[in-house]
């Protein structure tokens, strides 16, 4: 296998200057009568974030923040996958493995690998086909597949022994390679539980339980449609997202208004131009067609675990309160059978790293410090 190549991020001025002219053409749709936000994002909101993109956010000022981190690609399974090598402090540190999730990108680690670096070496990938890690027509990855790859990378990377980290389809793939390597690990840490979506998976359920019920029912009901159209219709979707700023990034704010702890304003959680900057990574790759495969991948066959099997390898969980499920310790327990440590947090949502950097780098920092 090839080495790693040093890699350094920059964007041609052309192509910053069509995501401008194509801003200024938004043909807009208009908003049924209803309150903003009821029926997917709100017009007003998505005028008023096109028209800064436009003219007020300078993506220089994020490219340069991510070129501060020492970046590579490397050959490996067919594409270049691309990631963030972090060297901790002290030389002996633990190797940890941490792995965002869809619609986020190595972004979302801006703030947290600087606190985690305190304590550990942190590489961090783009998930395959996300953003620096697609080219147009390269091979499609589903969990289990992006597992492995990632597997294959720490150990070119000289890690035989390593913790992982992640929520979204980070805690996924964390879970998948407690499952298929359980030898190699240190631990996982979740700030996602990979836990059955059935309302019927708890018998006799308690108090607390019930509350569960109703919110997983809820949320089947209606949070879960861009996961069938990303699963089962993927492409004709991309056509739309990859040729449209503004649809693409309706999509994708929607999202992180409805899964941060915003209390229905984004800012309240993720700063516009933090948001923003995630969102451009995404149009300047034209990667957001391929970044839907693990859902189609996961409806079509490639299952994260395998029906009745369990984790056994040390895991730790941080439960945030804005999470989308969260699913009560017993039903985490038929899975995970080795939970060490289990935390409800005072504040933060999906986009822990992102949202409360501190929070969840604490938590990480608590639970391996226990397994050592």
């Amino acid at each position: 296998m090839s080495a790693p190549r040093p890699f350094t991020l920059h964007i041609p001025d052309a192509d910053i200057a069509e995501l401008r002219a194509r801003l200024a053409r938004t043909r807009w749709p208009d908003e049924p009568p209803l309150a903003p936000w009821s029926t997917g994002a709100s017009l007003s909101h998505m005028k008023s974030l096109a028209e800064y993109w436009q003219s007020g956010f300078d993506w220089r000022v994020w490219e340069a923040k991510l070129n501060g981190f020492r970046q590579f690609t490397i050959p490996i399974r067919g594409i270049d996958l691309h990631f963030i090598h972090a060297p901790a402090r002290n030389a002996n540190a633990m190797p940890l493995l941490i792995s965002h999730g869809w619609p986020g990108s190595v972004f979302e680690f801006h703030k947290i690998l600087p606190l985690l670096t305190e304590h550990f070496t942190v590489i961090a990938p783009s998930l395959p086909g996300y953003t620096l890690s697609f080219k147009p027509g390269q091979q499609r990855f589903g969990i289990t597949e992006i597992a492995d790859l990632y597997a294959e990378l720490m150990t070119t990377l000289g890690y035989q022994r390593f913790g992982v980290q992640g929520g979204d389809w980070g805690g996924f793939v964390a879970s998948v390679l407690g499952h298929r390597i359980p030898q190699r690990l240190t631990g996982i840490h979740l700030n996602l539980l990979a836990v059955r979506r059935d309302p019927k998976m708890l018998e006799n359920p308690n108090a607390d339980e019930k509350v569960y019920l109703g919110q997983l029912n809820e949320y089947l009901k209606e949070e879960t449609g861009y996961q069938w159209i990303q699963g089962t219709k993927p492409q004709t979707l991309a056509f739309a997202l990859t040729d449209s700023p503004a649809g693409l990034a309706a999509w994708i704010a929607e999202k992180f208004r409805s899964w941060s702890d915003c209390n229905g304003t984004i800012e309240n959680a993720i700063p516009r131009d933090r948001m923003l900057a995630d969102i451009s990574l995404y149009w300047f790759t034209g990667a957001i067609g391929s970044s839907f495969w693990p859902y189609y991948a996961r409806l079509h066959g490639s299952a994260i675990l395998p029906a009745g099997d369990t984790i056994s390898v040390p895991a730790g969980y941080a439960q945030f309160p804005r999470e989308t499920l969260k699913p009560p310790r017993r039903a985490a327990e038929r899975v995970f059978t080795d939970i060490r440590r289990w935390s409800v947090m005072p504040k933060g949502g999906h986009f822990a790293a992102l949202e409360q950097p501190e929070l969840l780098a604490g938590e990480v920092q608590a639970f391996f410090r226990e397994l050592r």
